[in-house]
C-alpha cells in the first residue's frame, strides 16, 4: 500500500512515520510531502531514507491513503484535490472536522460511522481525543447532562518553535517565541485565538468536537484550555454529570475493560496519571476518580495522555488500521 505523509517534517508528521513503523503499518511505498521550501529533504522511515515531494508529485505517484498533517489551510487546499484523485485522506488539522458531511473519529468511539465513500476523514482535537476516550464507556452506562473540563497541555501542542522557546527560556537564551509571554515558570490560559463569546477556538474545539464524536447533541460542555511548561502530554480536570448514579468501584471498573485506558489511581501510593508517565504511550491514563461532593451524580477525573500520539499522530493511524481491516480503502 502507497502512504502519503503530508507535512512529514513536522512534529505530528514526524510522529506518524514513527507510529506507522511501530505498529507494521502495511506500507509498501512511503510518500514524505512537505511544503515547497523542503521539497529534496530527507526522512527516515524503518531505516531507510526518503526524498520529500511536493503536493502534485504526491498525487501523481497515487497514494492509497494520505495522512495530513500540514495545517488547516493546506488541508482546505489540497485534501480535496487528493480526495478527487481517489486517495483516502485523514486529515489531523481542524479544517474538516465540523463539516457535517466528513466522518470525525475516535476509533474506539465510532469507527462505524466509516464508509468507502468517506474520502476525507477528521481526525479530532487532541484534547478532546483523550477526554473522549475515557468518557465514552460512561456515558454509555449513565449517561452524560453535563462536562466541565479545563486542561493543562504541553508545548508540543503548539510544535517545534514552542518547545524552543521554553528550553531557550529554560537556558536564558534569547531567541524565536512561539507564544507572547514567556512560557517556563509560567501558565497562558489562552490556547489558540479568542473568538466574539470569550472562549478560544481550542474551547470551543472541545465542546462542539465531544457532541460529534459521541453523537449526542444534548451534552452540555464547557472547557477552559491553558498551556502550561510541559513536554510529554496534555492533562485534564474533568467534572462530569450523569443522568444516573454511580458507583465509584463500577466507574474503576468499566474503566479497566474500555479500550485504549489504562487506570493509575492508588491514593496510598500517590500513584495519580502525569504527562512524564504518558511519554511515548498510546493510552489515555486515568486517576483521580471522587465523588463530587457538591452536587448529586457527578464525578471528578484526571486524565492524561500524550498528545503527538494518541492525540494526534496514533488516532490517524487507528484509523487507517480500521479501513484496512474492514476493507474500506
Amino acid at each position: 500500500m502507497k502512504v502519503a505523509v503530508v507535512g512529514a517534517t513536522g512534529l505530528v508528521g514526524s510522529k506518524m512515520l514513527q507510529v506507522l513503523a511501530e505498529r507494521n503499518f502495511p506500507v509498501t511505498e512511503l510518500i514524505p510531502v512537505a511544503s515547497e521550501r523542503s521539497v529534496g529533504k530527507q526522512v527516515e522511515f524503518k531505516g531507510k531514507k526518503y526524498k520529500v515531494v511536493s503536493m502534485t508529485d504526491a498525487i501523481a505517484a497515487k497514494p492509497s491513503l494520505a495522512l495530513f498533517s500540514a495545517g488547516g489551510g493546506t488541508s482546505l487546499e489540497w485534501a480535496p484535490k487528493f480526495a478527487a484523485a481517489g486517495i483516502t485522506v485523514i486529515d489531523n488539522s481542524s479544517a474538516w472536522r465540523m463539516d457535517p458531511s466528513r466522518p470525525l473519529v475516535v476509533p474506539e468511539i465510532n469507527a462505524d460511522v466509516l464508509t468507502k465513500n468517506d474520502k476525507i476523514i477528521a481526525n479530532p482535537n487532541c484534547s478532546t481525543i483523550q477526554m473522549v476516550v475515557a468518557l465514552n464507556p460512561l456515558h454509555k452506562k449513565y449517561g452524560i447532562k453535563r462536562i466541565v473540563v479545563s486542561t493543562y497541555q504541553s508545548v508540543t501542542g503548539t510544535g517545534v518553535k514552542a518547545v524552543t522557546q521554553l528550553m531557550n527560556e529554560r537556558q536564558g537564551v534569547a531567541g524565536e517565541r512561539a507564544y507572547k509571554y514567556p512560557i517556563d515558570l509560567n501558565a497562558i490560559p489562552q490556547i489558540d485565538v479568542f473568538l466574539d463569546n470569550g472562549y478560544t477556538k481550542e474551547e470551543m474545539k472541545m465542546v462542539n468536537e465531544t457532541k460529534k464524536i459521541m453523537r449526542d447533541d444534548s451534552i452540555r460542555v464547557t472547557s477552559t484550555t491553558v498551556r502550561i511548561p510541559v513536554i510529554g502530554g496534555h492533562s485534564e480536570a474533568v467534572n462530569v454529570e450523569f443522568e444516573k448514579d454511580f458507583s465509584l468501584v463500577e466507574v474503576r471498573s468499566i474503566l479497566q475493560s474500555s479500550p485504549g485506558v489504562v487506570v493509575v489511581d492508588d491514593l496510598s501510593a500517590q500513584r495519580y496519571p502525569m504527562p512524564m508517565d504518558a511519554h511515548e504511550k498510546d493510552e489515555v491514563f486515568v486517576g483521580r476518580l471522587r465523588r463530587d461532593e457538591s452536587q448529586p451524580h457527578t464525578l471528578n477525573m484526571w486524565i492524561v495522555s500524550d498528545n503527538l500520539r494518541k492525540g494526534a499522530a496514533t488516532n490517524a493511524v487507528q484509523i487507517a488500521e480500521y479501513l484496512v481491516s474492514k476493507k474500506l480503502l
